[in-house]
């Protein structure tokens, strides 16, 4: 046994020198086109990054996280740059960043052994779907009588003869929950990690929320995003927006359910025209096209300013979103039939495997954006322009 446990140890030993060299070589590339980009300037008006960027004339490593988070990947520089592959500088600060970025997620990931995960993220997700989803099938055929699993219900409270609320309250609140603080450990730890601490503004604040909100920063110098190759578009825009506020209504939809059971004693199923199952329906429909519009995207671009082995990851949660939506609407579709207990043991299987992946899959990248578009808007106004280093 003590060889088996001196054996694991030195492969794990070996699996974080790996990754730490890994982490070195891109902080070091991201330095390297950081100075040929500083000296050229030409992007300098295409999004936040090369603003901030131009603040510098040195990068340390929290300034290169805090840019690689800052870019939103439109791909406009690249296709700009005279000096991208197959010039032999060959700068592709796309593929950089991305990998950077993803670096910072298990970096910054609290508990900090569950970093580990965004090693291999995309099969992570998915193969924790899986288990979840048919975990909570499982159960569900489990306690249930199959005359009411399989047969339809109709009335007030008929989600809960499937799953007793008390069940979907404990573990879709203690999922939630841990996945709020792990996010907002994970936070404090990226902002510490990269910004330093300090005080912002209210005005910073408020440009900060503009950005997230409008994610103008996807509209590159104003024309949109290199989608597929050099010409723009503002379709991933259109599409990050219609997914983050499709999951905004989402959420609008479970949390007036919520008021409408406790505080107004209202119990579901509710009427299709009511305020709950309207803000589900429309997030579901939104989130379902974007999810699917951003997974084309992600297949037809040009490849070369792409981090490939990050894909397998940004697919997972694409599709786990898309699915999520899907079983949402249909389980609104079938929920007077027989087929509701397994579609409703189905859509709440996913929603749980989101919550638990939640801290540790691409998700989080809205958190340390929103942090860096904070830390940018701050910066604008104290920290003037450094001299060109050309």
């Amino acid at each position: 046994m003590q060889g088996i446990d001196a054996l694991i140890h030195h492969a794990k030993g070996e699996t974080d020198a790996l990754q730490e060299a890994r982490r070195a070589d891109a902080l070091q590339e991201a330095r390297r086109e950081m100075a040929v980009c500083n000296a050229c300037r030409y992007c300098e008006s295409y999004c936040a990054v090369f603003p901030a960027m131009a603040m510098r004339r040195d990068f340390s490593s929290g300034d290169l996280v805090h840019l690689a988070n800052l870019c939103h990947g439109c791909k406009g520089c690249y296709h700009a740059c005279q000096y991208a592959p197959p010039h032999a500088f060959g700068i592709n600060i796309p593929k950089t960043f991305a990998e950077i970025r993803q670096q910072s997620y298990a970096e910054h990931a609290w508990p900090p052994a569950m970093g580990r995960l965004f090693e291999r993220n995309g099969t992570i997700v998915v193969a924790l779907t899986t288990l979840v989803v048919v975990a909570v099938l499982l159960l569900a055929v489990a306690l249930q009588d199959p005359a009411v699993l399989y047969g339809p219900q109709r009335g007030e409270g008929a989600f809960f003869r499937i799953v007793p609320l008390w069940l979907i309250n404990l573990l879709a609140g203690s999922s939630f929950g841990f996945a709020l603080v792990a996010m907002a450990m994970g936070a404090r730890r990226y902002w510490h990690g990269t910004a330093g601490g300090g005080t912002v503004s209210m005005q910073a604040r408020t440009d900060a929320v503009i950005d997230v909100l409008t994610l103008r920063n996807f509209g590159g110098g104003g024309h949109g995003c290199n989608d597929i190759d050099e010409s723009f578009s503002q379709k991933k825009r259109w599409m990050h927006q219609a997914l983050m506020y499709g999951f905004l209504l989402c959420f609008a939809a479970t949390t007036t359910g919520a008021i409408y059971h406790h505080v107004l004693g209202w119990r579901s199923p509710h009427a299709f025209l009511s305020l709950p199952v309207q803000l589900g329906t429309w997030g579901g429909v939104l989130m379902c096209l974007s999810a699917a519009g951003l997974i084309r995207l992600k297949i037809v671009t040009d490849p070369v300013p792409v981090a490939r082995n990050l894909l397998g990851g940004e697919y997972a949660v694409l599709g786990l979103l898309f699915a999520i939506a899907a079983t949402g609407l249909l389980l609104l579709a079938v929920r007077h039939t027989g087929a509701m207990g397994l579609m409703l043991a189905l859509h709440l299987g996913l929603v749980l495997s989101f919550f638990v992946a939640l801290p540790y899959s691409k998700m989080v990248h809205g958190v340390y954006r929103g942090l860096a578009l904070l830390r940018h808007a701050q910066e604008k106004r104290t920290r003037p322009v450094a001299a060109s280093a050309g």
